[in-house]
């Protein structure tokens, strides 16, 4: 069986490469397996068949470089709704388009049965529950890029968290990232409540205003995205300090947790995850059952695609579930634009967003 796949927006993450990521020299050029394109590419029954793009320039240098026929090489996503009939939509548009390219797709003609959008899910969560309403009401998956979720040590290390309780109960936990809060700690809060499979309750935050996207994107528009944190405190109690603040040479995305059984130290640019168990009153470290080493960007993120893809492929032929929701995307969501609500009116913030603040749109690429 071959599934038909399409993808709207020809950037970096659907194909042509990311600056800071991938070789400076591949960047627009050629084919990066680190992306949606990739991803298809690694499966045995998805078939990359179409995409669109509003910049004609972009769609025929991604057409070229990932073999798309002209024909099925669409100047806007409508035509190319209108035109195909997908099993797979991937939205790898900036995220203040994902509400409109999301729900155009799950009510179109296309009418495809998995909708795969990158992160962050949306600007607003009142717009991140639009897109989820869209997609229960089309009867239409769908999958966030949350690429972490995708790979093998995190999901094992859920399973030793939640289900093995190697931590206990956890009381508090601490984070870094890099700036900026929309385009990549999203990443690091979802990684959070993935890990806690919990949601925040109170939020306190700050915002600093600076972002290093501008000049890494060569990006002319103005957006609210920058870097920021605060204190999150979690529904099961969890207190969560959030650092996003600093640029991306010197960041690490590390995530600290102390728990009544246990501590556990993660650093994802380093490679390094170290476990210690508490042992009548002392720490001892031991291995982690089940993980060998720790996530690195350069051997895990690169298979992350792959894995979604794939997950993607099985959630067609009826073998699996989804893992990484629109429910569960706007977890992360909002606890970033309840830093900005708190930042700017100077208090906590609750989650659940009440009504007018669910539609506070924070804007990125």
């Amino acid at each position: 069986m071959t599934f038909e796949a399409g993808i709207i927006g020809t950037g970096g993450i659907a194909g042509m490469g990311i600056l800071g990521m991938h070789d400076e020299d591949q960047i627009g050029k050629e084919k990066v397996k680190a992306s949606h394109a990739g991803g298809y590419g690694a499966t045995e029954e998805i078939e990359l068949v179409a995409v669109a793009d509003v910049d004609e320039g972009n769609l025929r240098r991604f057409g070229e470089a990932w073999d798309i026929p002209e024909d099925r090489q669409y100047l806007g996503h409508e035509a190319m709704l209108e035109s195909e009939d997908l099993d797979v939509l991937s939205v790898c548009t900036p995220s203040y388009l994902h509400h409109d390219h999301v729900v155009d797709a799950a009510r179109s003609a296309a009418a495809p049965e998995v909708i795969w959008c990158e992160k962050p899910i949306a600007s607003s969560v009142s717009e991140a529950e639009a897109m989820v309403s869209a997609c229960a009401e089309a009867d239409t998956e769908l999958v966030v890029n949350h690429s972490f979720r995708f790979t093998d040590k995190l999901r094992r290390l859920r399973e030793l968290i939640d289900e093995e309780d190697v931590l206990g109960d956890v009381r508090s936990v601490s984070t870094q990232f890099r700036m900026e809060l929309m385009r990549n700690s999203t990443h690091l809060l979802d990684t959070l409540v993935y890990l806690l499979d919990a949601r925040a309750d109170s939020v306190s935050g700050y915002i600093t205003g600076e972002n290093e996207a501008v000049d890494s994107l060569d990006a002319a528009a103005e957006v609210d995205d920058s870097g920021g944190g605060g204190h999150v405190v979690m529904d099961d109690g969890t207190f969560v300090t959030v650092d996003c603040t600093v640029p991306r040479d010197i960041s690490s995305m590390s995530l600290s947790f102390i728990g009544t059984e246990g501590k556990l130290y993660m650093n994802n640019d380093d490679g390094e995850w170290r476990y210690w168990s508490l042992e009548d009153g002392d720490h001892v470290e031991t291995p982690l059952p089940g993980i060998e080493g720790a996530w690195t960007w350069d051997d895990d993120y690169r298979t992350a695609f792959p894995n979604a893809a794939r997950r993607i492929e099985a959630m067609l032929r009826g073998d699996a579930e989804n893992p990484s929701t629109g429910e569960e995307a706007t977890r992360s969501l909002e606890i970033i634009v309840a830093f900005y609500v708190s930042h700017y009116t100077g208090g906590h913030v609750d989650v659940p967003l009440d009504r007018p603040l669910r539609d506070v749109e924070i804007t990125s690429w």
